[in-house]
């Protein structure tokens, strides 16, 4: 069975996001004036084959650990969107 996995990564409150920030302050300028924040977010979809969920969470989440998230400066959230087979 294939499943997809998103991971969403974004920054553990308190990080600064200089992206944000910027991109608050040109939609500002552009007159959108009632933008109050901007927070900066990552998704990965990730396409496994497994027939156990729990499993492959387990899994997606150790790559988040070795690779996609930096565990001092990210938060990251797993939802499974797709299953087939």
């Amino acid at each position: 069975m294939t499943m997809e996995i998103d991971v969403t990564i974004k920054l553990k409150h308190g990080v600064t996001d200089p992206e944000g920030e910027n991109t608050k302050k040109a939609l500002n300028l552009l007159g959108f004036r009632t933008v109050h924040g901007v927070k900066t977010m990552k998704t990965f979809r990730i396409e496994v084959e497994s027939a156990d969920e729990e499993q492959t969470k387990i899994e997606v989440e150790g790559m988040c650990r070795k690779l996609l998230a930096n565990p001092v400066i990210h938060d990251y959230e797993l939802s499974v969107v797709k299953r087939e087979g």
